[in-house]
């Protein structure tokens, strides 16, 4: 079952877990403990936590500002270098988490969303927004290059090449309608119904076949550098696996009788 985090807050709401950034007096940001209880919660939701999708969002009007100027970004000035490839591999560490989650992750962006806060958005499954998001991977803004936690590999495909290049070596601020028209968010609600929409669309995905979810992200992530005639061969592998599932045969035996499928993941 899903543990109580120190860090920042999560609650099981039906079948949904949700995850919320609470530093809001400072936009949510992320220290050292947090990054590592986020890569360690994301590790730990598998069907047996009693989640089946999973919302990650920032308390007050704000997703997340990145790393924590005070807290994170000031000692880093201090480390040697091998401190300082341990802390840059346990940020990638949380991405790895996201990714290989079994669960569909749905991040919901308001206001701020920065530095490692864009790269988590980036890293959920889908994303929804609001019109006053601002999505900002500003690294280059503090000296830092733009291939922080997967950006370079991740963002172009969600965006194109084109955009993901623009906003990686500027650092500027994408509006939320300028990101629900790239697609990097996927919907836009207003403000005060982002929350309850995003689990409401959570909800719809944790109500499906949670094994078929989990084949269908697993597939997502191996197959973008395999050849087409190797992902055909692995997509024909993973769906003969869901058709010897119970869900596939309750599906079947639903539509025969005009019912609603059920679900159970097995």
């Amino acid at each position: 079952m899903i543990q109580s985090p120190e860090h920042f807050l999560m609650e099981l709401r039906g079948k949904v877990a949700v995850i919320t950034l609470n530093r809001p007096e400072r936009k949510n940001p992320l220290t050292f403990e947090s990054y590592a209880e986020l890569r360690d919660t994301f590790n730990g939701l598998g069907p047996d936590s009693g989640a089946r999708a999973v919302v990650i969002h920032g308390a007050g009007g704000n997703f997340c500002s990145g790393g924590d100027v005070h807290e994170i970004i000031g000692p880093l000035l201090e480390m040697d270098g091998v401190a300082l490839l341990r802390f840059t591999r346990m940020t990638g560490d949380l991405v790895k988490a996201m990714r290989h989650c079994p669960l569909p992750v749905v991040a919901a962006v308001d206001g701020v969303c920065a530095g490692a806060g864009a790269a988590i958005a980036m890293a959920a499954d889908l994303r929804t927004g609001t019109a006053r998001s601002r999505i900002a991977f500003l690294f280059a803004r503090v000296g830092l290059a733009g291939c922080d936690m997967g950006a370079c590999a991740l963002l172009p495909r969600i965006i194109g090449q084109g955009r993901a290049a623009e906003l990686l070596l500027t650092g500027r601020a994408m509006p939320g309608e300028e990101a629900h028209q790239a697609g990097f968010l996927n919907r836009l609600e207003e403000p005060e119904r982002l929350l309850d929409a995003s689990i409401a669309w959570a909800e719809q995905l944790a109500s499906g076949p949670n094994f078929a979810h989990a084949m269908t992200k697993s597939q997502l992530n191996s197959e973008w550098d395999m050849p087409l005639e190797t992902a055909l061969e692995a997509e024909a592998q993973a769906q003969a696996i869901c058709m010897h599932t119970e869900d596939f045969r309750r599906a079947y035996e639903a539509f025969v009788r005009r019912e609603q499928p059920r679900f159970e993941g097995d």
